[in-house]
């Protein structure tokens, strides 16, 4: 069983054992405090509250913090006022409810005590402010956030300033790796370039209910090579130049003698968060042959919206632009280097699957594929020169939790950080024989499932062909709905748009 099944059952038995008692206090029927929803119907028609409270708490989401609601004035007839009271029945209702229903020094005292008790106006506001930042936390760290996308690396599926609700109940919510953090920030404060967390406290990878992304999905997760990053104001979410990047071009000691300070570490939930479609998931042998992306023999289909450069040949002294492209039929925009010269007769241009077979090419224009060039930077990092490139990739087999590899030199490549940094083992090579944890070993049995994810923006886009694999733990949840889009002004056509 999971930690985290284990801190639900505990916290569900806690509530109700709880909750029994303060209903045989009350004078209802204890039983009564063991049925979901009933319970809560019994309290609101036991404190004379409106009925309609407890059916608005059948509002999708808001609805859970109406029941928080209900518990909290329910303690209020045990005379039970205090902030601290109200925080134990938000944070610790599994002790606090208990506490209540069997302690001899407590007794049900009734409405009359509620209505004599009069709250000041400091005591109402503090009160209001930290339910709705409860309430808030709660909501972004295990239900949804808002996201913004920050790059073109998916356009054009989601464009630069789209708006957008990510799902944490899509794959189970997480539970935070620190949960000492400063509410609504991720990992910096704002305005002043320090951490918004503390290490003091670290929650091992858990997760309640969950499920797997599945291939084709549109995820958020965090950034899995920001473990260490360059943190240089001129380094874009820590990915412009990453920190093992600038290790394998210059050397360690090289990169800390420029970098110095801004070095730094992060835990897993304070990363950055990164924006990708899931194309292969553990256990799928992944190729990309001439950029078409193939996944267990199979090609896979192009999403319509999917962006990848073609040259785009032109008769001489011709010039491409913005209006040149919409003639035919190609929308394109210069400032997200959609297109670019390459020659006086050749322009790389963005152009997304629907789009191609609706050109409208003038006589003596030409479109081809471009395909990109091998690539030392591409992910393993070996022999890239003579063989990969991120239009021809591959094969590779994606870790699957369960799954057992032979510890062979190429497998090491490919699998060490897996094994290493995200699975938490010591690994050592010692003159070609591998230790994991001091013994010697010739296998590996991974303890998570991995996901490879890609840009839909193929030839603009930082993704795992580049960096690896992204483990289960890093995956925050899946984006679900654009409820905003901004570029000079509204797109309204992107409004409510749900996002495949």
């Amino acid at each position: 069983m999971s930690i985290g099944w284990l801190i639900f059952i505990v916290s569900a038995i806690g509530w109700h054992v709880g909750m029994y008692g303060m209903f045989k206090k009350a004078g209802i029927e204890p039983w009564k405090a063991l049925v979901p929803f009933y319970n809560t119907w019994c309290m609101v028609e036991k404190m004379e509250l409106p009925k309609w409270w407890f059916f608005v708490q059948f509002i999708p989401v808001a609805g859970t913090f109406i029941t928080i609601w209900i518990t909290i004035k329910f303690t209020e007839y045990f005379g039970r006022f205090g902030l601290g009271h109200h925080a134990a029945a938000v944070f610790l209702p599994f002790i606090y409810f208990p506490y209540l229903g069997f302690s001899a020094n407590e007794r049900y005292a009734g409405k009359k005590v509620v209505d004599n008790y009069q709250k000041s106006g400091t005591r109402e506001w503090i009160d209001a402010a930290a339910f709705a930042v409860v309430a808030a936390t709660i909501i972004r760290t295990f239900v949804f956030e808002a996201y913004t996308i920050p790059t073109p690396s998916m356009e054009k599926t989601l464009l630069v300033n789209d708006f957008l609700f990510v799902s944490k109940f899509s794959y189970g919510p997480r539970i935070p790796n620190t949960p000492i953090a400063m509410p609504f920030v991720h990992h910096t404060m704002p305005f002043v370039p320090v951490k918004s967390y503390s290490e003091a406290i670290h929650i091992p990878y858990t997760r309640w209910l969950a499920t797997s992304v599945k291939r084709n999905d549109v995820v958020v997760f965090n950034f899995p090579v920001n473990d260490t990053l360059i943190n240089d104001k001129d380094q874009q979410f820590g990915s412009q130049v990453t920190y093992y990047q600038e290790v394998r071009d210059i050397g360690r000691e090289d990169t800390w003698n420029r970098y110095g300070s801004d070095i730094i570490t992060r835990p897993v939930d304070k990363r950055e968060n990164f924006i990708k479609r899931c194309v292969a998931v553990g256990g799928d042998i992944l190729q990309v042959a001439n950029g078409k992306v193939i996944i267990n023999g199979q090609p896979q289909p192009a999403f319509s919206e999917s962006e990848r450069y073609s040259v785009m040949t032109v008769p001489a002294n011709s010039f491409v632009d913005k209006e040149t492209l919409a003639a035919m039929g190609i929308y394109a925009r210069i400032d997200q280097f959609d297109v670019r010269q390459i020659d006086q007769s050749n322009w790389l241009v963005n152009i997304t699957n629907e789009e191609k077979p609706k050109l409208k090419l003038p006589a003596g224009y030409s479109i081809t594929d471009y395909i990109m060039s091998p690539d030392k930077q591409l992910f393993p990092y070996y022999d890239t020169a003579s063989r990969w490139s991120a239009d021809n990739y591959g094969p590779l087999t994606i870790p699957q939790k369960g799954a057992t590899i032979q510890l062979t030199s190429d497998n090491i490549i490919r699998y060490q950080r897996c094994i290493e940094v995200y699975e938490g083992n010591k690994f050592e090579n010692r003159n070609g024989q591998y230790f994991i944890n001091g013994l010697a070993a010739t296998s590996y049995t991974f303890k998570m499932n991995y996901f490879w994810m890609m840009g839909d923006n193929r030839h603009n886009s930082l993704d795992s062909r580049y960096w690896g694999f992204v483990p289960e733990d890093h995956v925050v949840g899946k984006a679900s709905l654009i409820w905003f889009s901004w570029e000079n002004g509204p797109r309204w056509k992107r409004l409510f748009n749900s996002i495949k």
